[in-house]
């Protein structure tokens, strides 16, 4: 076993240290002081290294002088807000049984609310030597304390005056996923000096055009500080995404255009106050500190065995869930205990409305397995704050059985990348998709419509951060990420996509229109589909990435979104916000029960009914005909259940998809007389205005494009619809 030296740094202006107390875990101010807290159960002692306010000079070292049930604590009386400090812990350097404290290394404080400075690459940071034999079984004496991000004492204080949760329901949620810094890096109404930051969201036009599209809620690419990859900086690239946290109480230091906490709360209060929620993903399933290689940062040198999940047979190696070199332990009560602080935190003193939680598996997963009820699964449905937020998770990661859609426990949404992959499958006219097309437009509840969940547990959507914009999948058939530096190899192969005859940016006028119908297609079939719709921002006027599907290092104008729209791009963003409204109008289509097509007797009226393109019902041949790309979607209003009828719920709605490259004639159903369909939505044409049809007459379908038509009763006595 190797041992770690004390360095023989001379304390100066030494503080009036008292024992304070282990609760709460973190750097708190009271007003008088500041008390620091601490987990590790295997550390031997722990010192409080205090520094000046740049961070650069390390002024004084303090032992925390009490140890109580794991929590190391202390209290400083001349400590105050704006302190930079970090730790140093002492403890057996033994790799092969978990152990890797090395005090050379600086630590940052797991409960962080601010971070001061950013992480230089140095061999320093590694807390065994690089290039020695023995690998990371040797032991590195440098102090890595000029290289690492330092942690900064916070004022909470905040005035929120007449701020309070928006709390959108399920039903009326649009989720809209964009990138705190990328959505306004290239905004015209933003100031330079702010672009890329939470102070560039306060701008007027900013909020004023997510306002029109009508999405409800912004979800917000990871903002918990995180670290920049080595390798990507040597290429000039950098971790443009933020998957890669460190500390999960502090925003990202880059975001801070003040360089202050209250800027976040500023940002969360304007956009609250246009009705706007605000929704984090977040990066619990691992940290920045990669595998057995990786540099010690924080909770490698803190108590490595404890917050990591190693190897069972060699705790030298860990165990790799997350695909990025390590995996936090959730089943030890502190890490759970950590996540959840840190989730309340960004919920009660931040103003948060909800997560995303990204390879959310890895949270729910014991050491044999995952299981629903795992102890962070459990203690996020009981809390009572966090069981006010909106709670969604990403139902896989690479781990074994990690592939989990369907599974998450009630009170949980889900990413459902079925609805993706059907959706992209039936509008590029693959076989046989109907069957599972009707699944996904009626909320998935072959998935989902078990133990009371509601058809918001699906979260919809045709394209996410990780992947091709939705102009890109409408034209390129492959990945184009030669600008990532890893020859094409990074990034997904199976995108189900289609370039519509032109890889790549063409003058053709009918492949263009093809392409830009194919978009209003999947924006129909998004917002007129059951559970919860999310939007790519920039997808709603057409941005494109040039075929790059994996723009995670393109801190650039490939990732940023180009606010320069087009005549075309604008025709789409007026589409799209019309399909907005007719989903905010009508319950019909989004509602709180599953369409099972149950057929109600008093009535005599099923709550969907699937129509072949002759008006009659899609016979069980029509079904498994794998050259069949037509149906209508029949929802009858008079069929809502007993007592949650509101106002626009009995309208009855005909929406017809149809996948073929020809034009299909489709027989309207036939209606009592004094009824008529007004037609709402054609994508083969866009600025159409509403028309009628009347009982039995047929409606031109053009080739691959979606109707939605709605049933008007005239002012007629006696009409009983």
């Amino acid at each position: 076993m190797s041992k770690a030296k004390q360095s023989a740094h001379q304390v100066q202006q030494p503080s009036r240290v008292r024992e304070g107390l282990p609760f709460p875990l973190g750097a708190t101010w009271d007003g008088l002081g500041v008390n620091f807290a601490i987990f590790s159960a295997h550390a031997t002692k722990v010192e409080l290294c205090l520094f000046d306010a740049s961070g650069e000079t390390e002024l004084e070292r303090i032992v925390l002088p009490e140890y109580t049930d794991e929590i190391w604590h202390g209290y400083l009386p001349d400590a105050h807000p704006g302190q930079v400090y970090g730790y140093r812990v002492y403890g057996p350097y033994e790799p092969e049984a978990g152990h890797r404290f090395n005090p050379n290394k600086l630590l940052i404080d797991p409960y962080a609310k601010q971070l001061v400075g950013e992480l230089r690459w140095s061999e320093a940071l590694f807390g065994y030597t690089i290039g020695h034999p023995d690998g990371d079984l040797s032991f590195d004496e440098r102090d890595s304390a000029p290289f690492v991000p330092k942690c900064k004492v916070i004022d909470p204080a905040f005035t929120w005056g007449r701020d309070h949760p928006v709390q959108v329901p399920w039903d009326r949620t649009i989720i809209y996923e964009t990138h705190a810094r990328g959505y306004t890096m290239r905004h015209p109404a933003v100031a330079e000096e702010v672009r890329g930051t939470f102070e560039a969201f306060k701008t007027p036009e900013v909020i004023d055009h997510i306002r029109k599209l009508g999405v409800s809620s912004i979800e917000f690419l990871p903002i918990h500080a995180f670290v920049q990859d080595q390798h990507l900086l040597e290429k000039g690239m950098s971790n443009y995404w933020g998957y890669n946290s460190i500390a999960f109480f502090a925003p990202h230091p880059k975001y801070l255009a003040s360089g202050k906490i209250s800027e976040f709360k500023e940002m969360i209060a304007h956009l609250h106050n246009a009705d706007l929620e605000v929704i984090l993903d977040v990066v619990y399933n691992h940290t920045a500190e990669g595998n057995e290689l990786g540099p010690t940062l924080s909770m490698r040198g803190i108590d490595n065995v404890s917050y990591y999940r190693l190897m069972p047979d060699d705790k030298r190696y860990y165990i790799n869930d997350s695909g990025t070199g390590n995996t936090l332990d959730m089943s030890h009560p502190c890490v759970v205990q950590m996540v959840t602080d840190s989730l309340r935190y960004w919920a009660s003193e931040m103003h948060v409305d909800g997560f995303r939680f990204d390879l959310a598996t890895i949270l729910g997963r014991e050491h044999e397995g995952f299981d629903e009820r795992h102890g962070f699964l459990v203690a996020c449905r009981q809390d009572p704050v966090l069981a006010k937020t909106k709670l969604i998770a990403e139902p896989w990661d690479c781990g074994p059985g990690g592939y989990q859609v369907g599974g998450f426990p009630p009170g949980w949404a889900e990413w459902n990348d079925q609805f993706r992959d059907t959706v992209r499958a039936f509008w590029k006219g693959d076989e046989g998709q109907l069957p599972d097309v009707a699944s996904r437009l009626t909320g998935s509840g072959d998935l989902y419509n078990q133990r009371g969940r509601r058809p918001f547990s699906s979260v919809n959507f045709i394209t996410a951060h990780d992947g091709f914009t939705l102009n890109d999948l409408v034209s390129y058939n492959d990945k184009h990420n030669e600008d990532n530096d890893e020859d094409n190899r990074d990034g997904s192969d199976n995108n189900l996509s289609w370039n519509h005859g032109v890889e790549g940016p063409t003058d053709d006028p009918e492949i263009n229109e093809l392409r830009y119908r194919q978009m209003r297609n999947f924006f129909a079939t998004l917002l007129f589909s059951q559970g919860t719709p999310m939007i790519v921002a920039g997808d709603e006027f057409a941005r494109t990435q040039h075929g790059n599907n994996n723009a995670y290092c393109q801190d650039s104008e490939i990732g940023w979104i180009d606010w320069n729209i087009s005549e075309d791009s604008q025709e789409l963003l007026t589409f799209v916000r019309k399909l907005v409204r007719l989903r905010q109008r009508f319950p019909m289509l989004r509602r709180n029960r599953f369409l099972v097509g149950a057929y109600n007797e008093e009535l005599g009226v099923k709550d969907v009914t699937w129509l072949a393109p002759n008006a009659e019902e899609i016979s069980i041949e029509q079904w498994h005909d794998v050259n069949n790309r037509c149906m209508g979607m029949l929802l009858d209003g008079r069929a809502q259940p007993t007592g949650i009828r509101r106002a626009g719920s009995d309208a009855t709605l005909l929406i017809i998809l149809s996948a073929h490259h020809e034009q299909i004639d489709f027989t309207l159903p036939e209606v009592p007389q004094g009824i008529y369909w007004n037609r709402l939505v054609d994508t083969s044409n866009p600025t159409a205005r509403p028309e009628r049809f009347d009982f039995g007459q047929q409606c031109e379908v053009m080739g691959r494009s979606l109707l939605m038509l709605e049933l008007i009763k005239e002012a007629t006595p006696g009409n009983q619809w």
